[in-house]
């Protein structure tokens, strides 16, 4: 089983997205028959095995053993993934795209840049599952607090000439393009909402 499936066949999202498929998907971290899973879901076994026979033709679940019950055959489901990201492929005619309208001060545009993250790696890991190669990658993941927006400002402006000093010594016309993505926006607390703050352009809270 993989940590994270990338979803990007429009069939398979809208099987995923169905609230009955979604909750035997998460109860199939670990294997599950649809006599085992009919209790947990409240539904008839053979409606269970209906919605599994669906997950499975779209490659969310797969057989993982068979069991020998009298005159029936029991078979043991299990979910291919922990956690399934849909891409933004699925959606191909409408996913957003940060070409049109770039504004590094647009939550909008964030949310463009970050939908073609999503779709560009997704597409890399199903190509590098499928040749059996890992996705050369990094990330990282922090939090700052700012006093002011004074200092967020002034946080993003040495952030930008750090980032250009360092494209500016590391790129080279030759060798494998990379694409590097650094964004900053309010991080989301369960205890409370991010507090408003001054309008940007586009009438958004920055």
């Amino acid at each position: 089983m993989e940590d994270v499936a990338v979803i990007e066949d429009p069939a398979a999202a809208e099987v995923s997205l169905d609230p009955i498929r979604n909750r035997l998907l998460a109860e199939l971290a670990v294997p599950g028959s649809a006599a085992m899973l009919a209790g947990k879901v409240g539904l008839p076994r053979q409606k269970v095995n209906y919605h599994l026979r669906a997950l499975e033709q779209h490659g969310l679940v797969r057989l993982v053993e068979e069991r020998r019950k009298g005159n029936v055959t029991e078979r043991m489901m299990q979910a291919t993934a922990a956690s399934y990201v849909i891409s933004p492929s699925a959606m191909a005619a409408v996913a957003p795209d940060p070409e049109r309208a770039p504004d590094r001060l647009s939550a909008r545009w964030l949310l463009a840049l970050a939908a073609r993250l999503v779709r560009e790696v997704g597409t890399l890991i199903s190509g590098g599952a499928k040749a059996q190669q890992r996705v050369a990658t990094f990330a990282i993941d922090g939090e700052v607090r700012f006093a002011s927006p004074g200092d967020r400002a002034a946080f993003a402006e040495e952030l930008t000439t750090a980032v250009t000093d360092l494209l500016g010594r590391y790129h080279s016309e030759t060798g494998r393009k990379h694409r590097i993505v650094v964004a900053v926006h309010p991080a989301l607390d369960s205890a409370a909402a991010p507090q408003p703050e001054t309008p940007g352009r586009d009438g958004e809270e920055r």
